[in-house]
């Protein structure tokens, strides 16, 4: 049988994002989710799903709000207000060729948001990766502290289809959900016609609702409550059972 893992990514965002990553917990098909240690709403997302058994991954986020570690530290990695480079940031310098961060540094903040990580859980991630950030630095940052600290890492950029995780082939579906036009029941019936027996496929999602600090910090903004919508839809888990496919978790992957 396929096994395909539903991820929901941004706890911690803001609250609007937060109450839709718990509906989608709780009334559909989310299993694993992805923790932003260093956001003021992390603690509050955390208690909407303290009754869960959804598996908590750590989701480094390197681009939105204020840093972990001290901000005299790494300045590389802060704007002119103390707070984190945006993703626009990033991707100008990639596609640049350049780099405008320090190693030492990024891996500063990595290894203080897993600490934080650990401080707000109690309990190692069930999975490491990284927010919407394609970054040299970061994925070394990322392999070195995974290393350190024993972390199960997925080091499948968003570059990438297929990569490892905790050592162990794993492969994304395509994530679509930038298009204006997203529409996320289809681009998971194509997601699950495509998807490979040979080892476990993740559909990335961001569900949420929307409030005044999403609307005025992120460009995925309508198309997470589609997809809050449909993984709470009883129809798109009964069309799932029928194409054989078995929804895991990161931490059921040994």
């Amino acid at each position: 049988m396929r096994k395909l893992i539903i991820r929901g990514d941004d706890l911690g965002y803001s609250e609007a994002v937060n109450y839709g990553i718990a509906k989608a917990v709780k009334d559909g098909l989310v299993g694993s989710v992805g923790i932003m240690p260093n956001m003021p709403a992390v603690t509050h997302g955390l208690k909407l799903l303290a009754d869960t058994d959804v598996c908590l991954g750590l989701h480094v986020n390197i681009c939105l709000g204020t840093p972990c570690a001290p901000q005299e530290r790494i300045p590389s990695l802060l704007d002119p207000e103390g707070r984190l480079k945006s993703s626009r940031e990033y991707w100008k310098a990639y596609k640049r060729g350049e780099s405008f961060t320090r190693l030492d540094e990024m891996i500063m903040e990595i290894e203080a948001q897993y600490r934080r990580f650990a401080e707000l859980t109690g309990k190692q991630p069930g999975y490491f990766e990284a927010h919407a950030v394609v970054s040299d630095h970061l994925y070394q940052g990322l392999e070195m502290v995974a290393a350190k600290y024993g972390l199960r890492y997925s080091n499948v950029s968003p570059m990438d289809e297929t990569g490892l995780f905790a050592g162990k082939p794993i492969t994304h579906c395509p994530m679509e959900s930038m298009k204006e036009d997203y529409d996320p029941w289809q681009s998971l019936k194509r997601a699950v016609n495509s998807m490979r027996e040979d080892m476990p496929n993740v559909f990335v999602c961001h569900p949420g609702y929307l409030d005044w600090f999403l609307l005025n910090n992120s460009s995925l903004t309508i198309n997470r409550t589609k997809e809050t919508a449909m993984l709470c839809d009883p129809a798109v888990r009964t069309w799932l059972e029928e194409q054989k496919v078995e929804l895991c978790r990161y931490c059921d992957i040994l």
